[in-house]
Order: structure tokens, then C-alpha cells, then sequence
């Protein structure tokens, strides 16, 4: 539940930002540069006299759309070749799996990066790089979720009665996939939004003037000392955001594995 609260602000926030900002986040005034936290700027301005919470709201709704476009990417993606790899078995099972155990040589970031660097850097790029670093682990969460539910006497049976492979997939394997890719997904977005996060403070994912946290994070480091607001509002972001995902996700797994209901 707190997960879920601090979330819900989070989304509200991000949702309202151009009505909650009190001022453009890309409007630039050298003179109003590094200014403390105060009355005029609530939580300071940066280098280029940028107020800082403007920049910060809208900072949020570019970090978590990033996060449920690149989750959904990996769920749309990885939960197909999961459920095929699954199902089948046998020599398509064996090349897919193959295939999923080199990407999954990788590190997450790395593969990422090397993506987002053949794409070009973007925001957009960013989004399909982290989706599809994601998705091996998606594949391999739905096939042995596939492979323990394949075996149930109703599946049997409606194989027994002719049902067709699309019906028996969608009607008695799929719903048993349901609940622990949920799980996995909302624990990924946290994931992402690091990752992304990541990228940008690379200077690969957000361009400027994009006030996305990644990129906040990046144009703050050189100001540590004397400015230390930043890159401190925008850390603060992505912390809150990845700690309530990580709840809402374990909140999630409790509600949804009927083994932790006895």
C-alpha cells in the first residue's frame, strides 16, 4: 500500500505537471543562475537558471512513460516467444532458448547500450533499447511458467477433446502467466527507469533541453559542491520511484501467489 501511495503521487504529479510547474522547465535565465532553494525557487535553479522543480515535475513524466514503454515492449515481445518456446518444445524450444541464453550473457546495460548506440542517442532509441534488453528475461519467466502448466490434467484433456493449440494457449496456459508476469513487470519498471536513467546520464538517452532525470543528474555533477540541489531533486526522484515499484511489486506477488495465502 505505501508503494502504491507514493506511486499514485508520483503519477498524479507527473500527470499535472504543466499546471503544477511555476515555470517553463527549458526557459533559461543566466542571471537567476544557482540559486539556493528559497522563495522564489522552491527547490533552486541550476547552471543555466532553470527552476529546478519545474524541471524535476516534468522529469517524471518523461522517466515513467520511458518505463511503461519499455516494460510493455518487453512484456509484448519476450511473452510470445515464452509461450512458443514453452508449448512446443522439442527443436524450437532448444534454438530459442539458445538465442535467449546469448542475450542473456549480457548485461542488461551493456546490451542496452550497445542498442541505443546503433540506433543513435534519442529518447525514443532508449525506450526499444531497454524493452529489448528486457526481453530474455520476460522469455524465460513465461516459459517455465508454460512448461509447469502444459502438463495439467485440463490441458490434457482439452487436447483430448481437440481443442487447438491457439484456444489451449489462450484459454488454460496464458491465465497462468498472468500473475507472475505482472510481478516481474512492475518490479522492471523499476528497472528500466534506472536503466534509462542510466543511459541519459551517459548522454545517450535525452537530449537537451529534455528535463528528464538521467540528463538533471548529468548537468548537476559539476556543481556538487556548490549547487548540490541538482542533482539531488532529480536522485531523489528516480529513489522514490524504483522504492515504490519495488513495494508495489512485492505488495503484488503477495496478493497474487495463492501459496502465501495458506
Amino acid at each position: 500500500m505505501l508503494g502504491l501511495v507514493i506511486l499514485a503521487a508520483l503519477a498524479l504529479m507527473a500527470l499535472a505537471a504543466p499546471w503544477l510547474s511555476p515555470r517553463d522547465p527549458i526557459k533559461t535565465s543566466p542571471r537567476e543562475a544557482l540559486q539556493a532553494p528559497g522563495p522564489r525557487f522552491l527547490l533552486g535553479s541550476d547552471q543555466y537558471g532553470r527552476d529546478v522543480a519545474s524541471r524535476a515535475l516534468h522529469g517524471a513524466r518523461l522517466s515513467l512513460t520511458v518505463g511503461l514503454i519499455s516494460v510493455s515492449i518487453a512484456v509484448g515481445l519476450g511473452t510470445p516467444v515464452g509461450l512458443m518456446s514453452g508449448y512446443y518444445g522439442g527443436r524450437v524450444d532448444g534454438f530459442v532458448m539458445r538465442v535467449v541464453d546469448v542475450l542473456l550473457a549480457f548485461p542488461g546495460i551493456l546490451l542496452a547500450l550497445a542498442i541505443v548506440s546503433v540506433l543513435s542517442p534519442g529518447l525514443n532509441n532508449v525506450m526499444i533499447a531497454v524493452g529489448l534488453s528486457a526481453v530474455p528475461n520476460y522469455a524465460r519467466l513465461v516459459r517455465a511458467s508454460v512448461l509447469s502448466a502444459r502438463e495439467q490434467l485440463y490441458v490434457e484433456a482439452a487436447r483430448a477433446l481437440g481443442s487447438r493449440d491457439l484456444s489451449i494457449v489462450s484459454r488454460y496456459i496464458l491465465p497462468n502467466v498472468v500473475a507472475p508476469l505482472i510481478v516481474t513487470g512492475t518490479l522492471g519498471l523499476g528497472t528500466a527507469i534506472l536503466s534509462a536513467a542510466a543511459l541519459s546520464f551517459l548522454g545517450l538517452g535525452s537530449q537537451p533541453p529534455q528535463p528528464e532525470w538521467g540528463r538533471m543528474l548529468s548537468e548537476g555533477r559539476d556543481y556538487l559542491r556548490e549547487a548540490w540541489w541538482i542533482s539531488t531533486v532529480p536522485g531523489l526522484g528516480i529513489m522514490l520511484t524504483v522504492l515504490a515499484m519495488n513495494l508495489l511489486g512485492d505488495g503484488l506477488r503477495d496478493v497474487l501467489d495463492p501459496r502465501l495465502k495458506i
